[in-house]
């Protein structure tokens, strides 16, 4: 059994960064996997247990970085963190900005004036540069090189060649070292600010929660940290306010705005016994809420922590990158070091040869590639949150692109799973009593409406012997001294009941009208058929439309036979369907399907739903499923609204479609930029440039996923 462990990393700039570190942790006894996140600054390692978790940081502080161990209901505070990049890169390039001005302008308007120059750019290279100097001196200490190595190489040769030719009565660039120091440094607060816009969605979620709680103690009401909240406490919750956590209304009604956990707009009606969530927000009426949950084990948190994941994972497509960034900073130095040598060989000037292989360093930069794939990856799934789908790897990105079947299951997902007692059909006074009393055992949705709505109906309800589930089929047990079987015919069949064609026909009627009917006897006969029946959701229809506007077809599969299966299709709009399935056999439906060469996005809700969840190319588990469910699932969407489903589906296109972008650009500036830079047609100032909003045209080209909206007007943000 593994633990997982996350881990605060400092010092991380570029993609080779955090495949260094993530390869020294994957190295390290006791760690079964590693995963870097070089946008979310993130460290998230599977290890066995008693790993010694000082020797990890320890690894990690040798070749450069620091890392420190965040406990799991901690949230790294990534967005303040770029709040305070930000905040110094701007500080350090308007400073650079006062030296450098003067100095490019001299050096444009004047050969003369070295000492000046010499004078201006020593503050902005030492000083103001100094993060890229430092950075690199410790990636040289464990023999190792960065995106920083390459700046300081840059600068430094920029810096020192002109010191020389000074002296020696050659050209110098003071202003080309200057430059790229201040250019850098604006491109990266460019960066740090739009990483802070593609991170905002962990801020945006924490922030939702309440601070303070009014609870009762001693008869009092009190008002303490949401901190001090524990279980059993009883939270008053006035019109307005924020419920500060889980828990169960015990006295009052009201209605309550879920949107901040599933996206929809509409309040939600609320009455004694009903749950209710923390930082959603009381419309009206005062109530009394039996805190249930804190902490960690909160709904909001439990929704922060599934974000985090999917943000710190990564991408199939990522690894090509990965393997480039992990070789690219020493292949760019030999190549820098082979356009001097080719260039001085070809006779050029030793400045002009300086200063092609300069213009190389800093062009080749791969922080590009680093953040194509997190960027992307951390707004989307900052984006899905905010519309109540929640994404828990990044391979489904990928996954959902070939998705050309969407199977739902019928209860719960197409219907709302509360199901009713519609019908009873017998002669035998005792009939519903028996029954009910054998229902009453189950756990099934079918029985608990069959036990309801006897109960209802005034009957009391006997004990019982013997009692015996049978998946998929019915259920047995002993009532009043008689073996009493309910469940559908093939049981009564298999025990010996006959079935009178009066029961036969009240069967068909039932499921004709969408009804899920079956039978109950005892002694040897039928003595009657019930049926329960359940509510399409509203959205039903209208996601199945939008499901096949993205090119997917739905199908429909249920335990339910075929003619009610049909009924519920005809409401829906699905064509295709696969019915009278045991639970235990939908995993195996959705391997036919991909056997014959589908890729296939299951949703279901319920505990026999994990195995198909599991199974399938895309797990979409209901969010107000059970919790073996949304476990299973790769994608859980908080609401229960169907119309989720392709919402989901089409923002995970969206959002690989924008990783793949980002890596074109990315691979296609470098491929493109360093032959151009060799040969001399790119000035080391203009490099810098380019090389710094490379980074900020990513990270920007993502950012445009926080305006996506769903094609279909079904899904509320």
């Amino acid at each position: 059994m593994t633990e997982s462990v996350r881990f605060d990393v400092e010092g991380m700039t570029c993609a080779s960064c955090s495949l260094r570190v993530e390869r020294v942790l994957s190295r390290q006894e006791g760690v079964v996997s590693a995963a870097v996140n070089l946008a979310g600054q993130e460290a998230r390692i599977e290890v066995e247990p008693g790993v010694d978790i000082e020797q990890l940081e320890a690894a990690v502080q040798k070749i450069g970085y620091e890392i420190t161990e965040i406990s799991a209901d901690e949230h790294i505070a990534v967005g303040a963190r770029y709040v305070d990049e930000a905040s110094y890169q701007w500080r350090n390039f308007l400073a650079a900005a006062v030296f450098t001005l003067p100095l490019f302008g001299i050096s444009m308007l004047s050969s003369g004036f070295e000492a000046l120059q010499w004078a201006l750019a020593t503050p902005v290279v030492f000083w103001f540069g100094r993060q890229f100097h430092i950075a690199a001196a410790k990636r040289v200490r464990s023999f190792t090189a960065n995106m920083d190595t390459l700046i300081s190489l840059g600068t430094l040769t920029a810096y020192f060649y002109s010191v020389w030719a000074m002296f020696s009565d050659e050209p110098v660039f003071f202003e080309t070292a200057a430059v790229i120091v201040a250019f850098i440094s604006l491109g990266r607060f460019f960066e740090a600010r739009a990483k802070r816009q593609a991170t905002s969605a962990i801020t945006s979620l924490l922030e939702l929660g309440a601070t303070e709680a009014v609870v009762m103690r001693d008869g009092q009401e009190l008002t303490v940290p949401v901190e001090d909240v524990v279980p059993g406490d009883v939270m008053v919750v006035r019109p307005g306010g924020k419920v500060p956590t889980d828990g169960s209304i015990v006295e009052g009604t009201s209605a309550f705005d879920e949107s901040m956990l599933t996206g929809e707009s509409m309040p939600v009606d609320k009455v004694v016994g009903d749950e209710v969530f923390g930082a959603t927000i009381n419309q009206h009426g005062r109530v009394l809420v039996e805190a249930e949950a804190v902490g960690a084990d909160t709904a909001l948190a439990h929704i922060v922590r599934l974000v985090e994941a999917a943000q710190a994972s990564r991408a199939p497509v990522q690894r090509l990158a990965d393997r480039v960034a992990g070789v690219f900073v020493p292949v760019v130095i030999v190549i820098a070091l082979a356009t001097l040598a080719g260039w001085l060989i070809s006779g050029a000037a030793v400045s002009d040869a300086l200063r092609n292989a300069t213009a190389v360093l800093i062009i080749a930069c791969p922080c590009a590639l680093g953040l194509a794939t997190p960027a992307a990856i951390m707004v989307g799934s900052g984006r899905g949150a905010e519309l109540g789908v929640l994404f828990k790897d990044a391979e489904v990105f990928e996954r959902s692109r070939t998705v050309d079947t969407v199977l739902f299951d019928k209860t719960g997902t197409l219907t709302r799973g509360a199901m009713t007692l519609a019908s009873v059909d017998s002669d035998e006074p005792e009939f519903l009593r028996r029954v009910a009393s054998v229902e009453v055992a189950s756990e099934h949705p079918v029985a608990r409406a069959v036990a309801l709505g006897a109960e209802e109906r005034g009957i009391d309800l006997v004990a019982v012997d013997d009692f015996q589930a049978l998946p998929g089929l019915g259920v047995r047990a002993t009532v009043q001294g008689l073996e009493v079987t309910a469940g559908k015919a093939k049981l009564m069949a298999d025990a010996g009941l006959a079935i009178p064609d009066r029961f036969t026909d009240a069967l068909a009627d039932m499921e004709s009208r969408g009804e899920t009917a079956f039978l109950a006897g005892w002694d040897g006969e039928v003595h009657g058929a019930l049926s329960v029946s359940d509510t399409v959701r509203p959205t039903a229809r209208q996601a199945v439309e939008s499901v096949g506007e993205l090119g997917a077809t739905a199908a429909m599969i249920t335990g339910d036979n075929r003619r009610t299966a049909e009924a519920i299709a005809a409401a829906t709009g699905i064509e295709r369907i696969i019915a009278e399935v045991l639970p235990g056999e939908k995993a195996q439906e959705v391997a036919r399907l991909q056997a014959a060469g589908e890729r296939v996005a299951f949703v279901g809700d319920g505990v026999n739903d994990a195995p198909a969840l599991t199974a399938a190319d895309v797990g979409i588990a209901i969010g107000t499923g059970t919790d073996v469910a949304i476990e299973a699932g790769s994608v859980v969407l908080v609401g229960g609204d169907p119309q989720l489903v392709p919402t989901a589906l089409e923002l995970a296109r969206a959002t690989f479609g924008t990783i793949r972008q980002n890596l074109f650009w990315a691979f296609f500036y470098n491929a493109a930029a360093i032959p151009l830079a060799a040969a001399g047609l790119l000035n080391p100032m203009v490099a810098a440039a380019a090389m710094a909003f490379s980074s900020v045209s990513v990270v920007g080209n993502s950012l445009r996923l926080r305006r996506f909206s769903p094609r279909s007007s079904g899904a509320s943000a």
